[in-house]
């Protein structure tokens, strides 16, 4: 899940660089579908489920890369997790997930969990616990496009795009054609109102 950006005081957002281009994300998503099948013996009994709201157009562009491996069809699922802060209790971001779209049975499959970023691991946790509402997998394995850093849980991606050393300041950007009209991954950080741009 893209980093959601929790703010106590007006900032603006400056970009820092650019990560992957759109080359780039696609040559990555070939590459992780490649090593989701060597890694499951073909693609036979996997089903992919993306976290929304970008980690379900990843899992679909995979399924289409898998299925083109495989010549063989690939379930694709989602999941909703959102954040919401809790101001009376822990001062802390909590993720809430909402009714499933996983739309087939994930019991004794073995599940891609994708997503867009990995962090903290909270937004994983909760994919996970909602996931096993629904059956009991024969294994789930993470596959992410950006890793992060600052785990706060024991949560480690099988899968991994691109491993990124950040700052709790930065934030990572990451842009599909699906739902942004464009593709690229930034880093920006955010910048108090009170900093004037440079150049200014």
């Amino acid at each position: 899940m893209t980093d959601t950006v929790q703010q106590t005081a007006p900032a603006r957002l400056r970009e820092k660089g650019r990560i992957l281009s759109p080359s780039e994300i696609e040559r990555t998503l070939v590459r992780l579908a490649h090593q989701v099948v060597e890694r499951n013996h073909g693609g036979a009994n996997l089903g992919l489920v993306g976290i929304k709201r970008r980690g379900v157009p990843l899992a679909k562009r995979l399924a289409v890369l898998i299925e083109q491996i495989e010549k063989q069809p690939v379930d694709v699922g989602a999941l909703d997790i959102e954040f919401y802060r809790d101001d009376l209790s822990t001062h802390d971001v909590r993720p809430v997930v909402h009714p499933a779209e996983i739309g087939f049975d994930v019991t004794g499959r073995n599940i891609i969990l994708v997503d867009d970023v990995l962090y903290t691991g909270r937004t994983t946790r909760a994919a996970l616990d909602a996931l096993f509402h629904h059956g009991r997998p024969n294994r789930v394995q993470l596959l992410v496009l950006i890793d992060r850093g600052h785990r706060e849980l024991p949560v480690e991606a099988g899968f991994v795009g691109r491993v990124v050393q950040t700052s709790r300041q930065e934030i990572i950007e990451v842009k599909l054609r699906e739902i942004d009209g464009e593709e690229q991954v930034l880093i920006v950080e955010r910048v108090p109102d009170d900093v004037a741009p440079a150049g200014a």
